[in-house]
């Protein structure tokens, strides 16, 4: 499936919430989509985004890593889903708005939750969707300054 669809997909579940394990399950979600997104660019992408994106790999997984896994079939995980990155833009554009409704949403929950150990993990989990948001931008930037190269090399 479409990377832009899998990230729609996941902002559209996560804006629909539900209690504390539902927000986590698709925070999970989103981060695995993140990693998965970043591997698919490392090798795939274009080569200037490929040690930015080996970064947003890892960030994504000490996003996962910090939280429980959820219980999901193979079926139901969307990064196992991820066939096609489409247009890199595109693709980083909608990834960076997931992510940074995922560091919201885990606002919130820390905000509410009574447990010592669900506000740690939301902390973590907040650090590890900002960073993640970072690299993402960080990618966006390098893309444009390389279509700012293009016209350049063509008029000289």
């Amino acid at each position: 499936m479409d990377a832009v669809r899998l990230i729609v997909t996941s902002r559209r579940a996560l804006a629909v919430g539900g209690g504390a394990p539902e927000i986590l399950t698709e925070v999970w979600q989103a981060q695995a989509l993140a990693q998965a997104i970043g591997s698919r660019l490392a090798v795939f992408g274009p080569p200037e985004l490929r040690g930015e994106a080996l970064g947003l790999t890892e960030l994504a997984g000490r996003g996962c890593g910090v939280l429980d896994a959820p219980d999901l079939a193979t079926d139901d995980l969307r990064a196992a889903q991820l066939t096609d990155l489409g247009d890199a833009r595109q693709t980083l554009l909608c990834l960076g708005g997931l992510l940074g409704e995922v560091g919201i949403a885990l606002v919130g929950l820390a905000c509410a939750v009574d447990d010592e150990t669900t506000y740690w993990q939301c902390m973590e989990a907040i650090d590890a969707a900002d960073e993640s948001r970072d690299r993402v931008r960080d990618m966006l930037r390098k893309l444009a300054e390389g279509e700012q190269r293009l016209p350049e090399k063509e008029a000289g």
